[in-house]
Order: C-alpha cells, then sequence, then structure tokens
C-alpha cells in the first residue's frame, strides 16, 4: 500500500497520466485523431509504405484493414473538426489506394478528429453520392476548415436522407 501510494505520488510530481488516461493536450494543440482504413488485399505487401506516405500527409494515427476479398467501397467520412488540410490529405490517399471516392459519409456519425477511409460499418441510408466536380470543390486548397466542413455538410446533410438510386425495398 505504501508503496503505491509513493509510485502514486511521483507520477503526480512527474506529470505521468495514471494508467489508461490518455496525455493532456498542450493548450491550443490539435488532436491528430483516429485514421481507420480498408484497403483491398492487394495493398497487403506494401503496408509499411503505405503508412509511411500517410504520416507524411499528416494522417499519423493509422489503423489499417485489409479486405479478404473483392474492393472495398469508395466512400470516405471525416469528423466534423478535421482541419481542412488533414481532410484534402484523407481525399488524395483515398482516391491514391482505394480507387475514387464517389461517396461521403456525414460527419455526425464520427468523432471530431477521425477520418474513416472505406468504411464498411454504414448502409446507403447513410451515403451520400458525390462528383468528381463536388470532390475538386472539397480538394480546393484556398478552403478555410469552416468552408470545407459547410461544403462538406451541404454536400453529405445529416438532416436530409440521401438520393436513393434504383429500386427501393
Amino acid at each position: 500500500m505504501k508503496r503505491s501510494l509513493h509510485a502514486l505520488c511521483l507520477a503526480i510530481v512527474l506529470g505521468v497520466p495514471p494508467t489508461g488516461l490518455p496525455a493532456a493536450q498542450p493548450d491550443g494543440a490539435v488532436s491528430s485523431g483516429r485514421v481507420e482504413v480498408v484497403l483491398a488485399n492487394e495493398h497487403r505487401k506494401d503496408l509499411e509504405e503505405i503508412k509511411k506516405e500517410f504520416a507524411e500527409a499528416g494522417l499519423r494515427n493509422l489503423h489499417v484493414q485489409f479486405m479478404k476479398a473483392g474492393k472495398p467501397p469508395t466512400n470516405i467520412g471525416l469528423g466534423p473538426s478535421v482541419t481542412a488540410e488533414r481532410a484534402r490529405a484523407a481525399l488524395r490517399m483515398a482516391k491514391k489506394y482505394n480507387r475514387d471516392v464517389t461517396i461521403l459519409l456525414p460527419d455526425r456519425l464520427f468523432p471530431d478528429h477521425y477520418v474513416a477511409i472505406a468504411s464498411s460499418s454504414f448502409d446507403d441510408s447513410v451515403e451520400y453520392p458525390v462528383s468528381a466536380e463536388q470532390l475538386r470543390e472539397l480538394e480546393n486548397p484556398a478552403l478555410t476548415t469552416e468552408q470545407f466542413h459547410a461544403l462538406y455538410r451541404r454536400l453529405a446533410p445529416a438532416d436530409q436522407p440521401p438520393v436513393k438510386k434504383g429500386r427501393v425495398f
């Protein structure tokens, strides 16, 4: 008991967070946020190179999964506080490693700084089709983070269901 108390006091003095809790972010620091990516199995052999490329693009907290067969969905989901720079980097990486981006997932589905590329966790009730021209608008480097998210929310509005194509059962 005495050792535990001494260890706790030492941890407090040294500023070490208790086990299981994340360290506090410095004032003004922006969380890097988690980046979840699902890739086709053909990319498995290039995992280390892919991780390096994502890190160089500013997408460091990367978690990659591979499809056993087939191609992953061409969607992307961005949390409401992802910076425009990180969002554009995520769009570039999604287009490079996942063929394209044809679907946006609404930001309300994700934590603030979260990025999801090729998520299979959502059905068509929250998938908003996006055209190549609309993607070019999102990729505009002149957009601030606020402008980027205003456009993103216009393209994937949380209060309106996506337009269904084909037969609806």
